[in-house]
This record gives structure tokens, sequence and C-alpha cells, in this order.
């Protein structure tokens, strides 16, 4: 379902849709993507609207990349991935726009729906990594016993 978001601090509806995506399934502050994204362009000396820069920037942050099946390139749309997605946080990318979901909604300037999706990026949960340790802040059945001396 289509959810109206501009999260854009001056309301400007144009040339910031990656900006957008990435506030809402990351949940940070436009200041905060944006600039996050201009240094990840910076590094890679290139424009920051450029999808290898805010892919990076995604990537470095917990996101994978998944490309969309073209069974029917031209007749799966966002709200159908939405639909088909009612769990998770992911950022579409189409040829010339971005758009957040987030367990099923779509989040746009404008409804979005009709646009027909390439890739997305997901969000990959974080996992409690075992580090070895045997601490009473880890999960009861990843504890450790003792190690003898």
């Amino acid at each position: 379902m289509f959810v109206e978001y501009n999260p854009n601090p001056l309301s400007k509806r144009a040339g910031d849709c990656v900006i957008r995506a990435v506030t809402k399934v990351m949940g940070i502050d436009w200041d905060k993507a944006y600039l996050g994204i201009v240094m990840k362009g910076y590094a890679l000396k290139d424009m920051p609207s450029i999808n290898h820069v805010w892919g990076q920037y995604l990537k470095e942050h917990g996101f994978s990349r998944h490309a969309i099946p073209d069974t029917c390139p031209d007749c799966y749309t966002i709200a159908d991935f939405a639909n088909e997605h009612k769990t998770g946080k992911y950022i579409l990318a189409t040829g010339s726009h971005v758009v957040a979901v987030v367990d099923g909604d779509y989040y746009d300037t404008w409804d979005s729906g009709e646009e027909v999706p390439m890739y997305y990026f997901e969000k990959e949960e974080e996992a409690w990594q075992d580090n070895g340790e045997t601490t009473a802040a880890m999960p009861p059945t990843r504890r450790r016993p003792p190690r003898a001396v």
C-alpha cells in the first residue's frame, strides 16, 4: 500500500529519492542519509546519485542486493513487490527512481506503485555473533561452560 512520505527538511519532492528511501529503511534523518551518501561518493570519486555509490553505502550498512527476475519485465510493479513482501525493509530501484518498502508498504512522495523495479536491496537482520566468551548477557542456549585451566 502506498504511504506518502517526505522527510526532506524543505519538503522538496524531486531529485532526492535515494535519500528519502534510505531515511525510511535505516531510520535516520535526511541530513544524516545525505551526508553519508555524499561522503561515500567523495571516497569513490563519483557522484552520490550514481547507483554504485549509494549501493556501496547500503552494503556497508548491512544491505544485500538482489536482482528481480525478468520473467515478466513490464508487469511486475513496485506495488506487486510490496504486496509480496509483508515483512522486512527494502530499497527498490527502477531505471530512474528509488523507493522504500517497509513491511508491505511503499513510501514515496507520489504513488510510484506502477513503476517497474529492476533490483532491490534488502536489510539483513543483525545476528548475534558467538565470540567464544561466556557471559550472562549471551542467550542461554549459547553460553559455554567455563574453560578448564
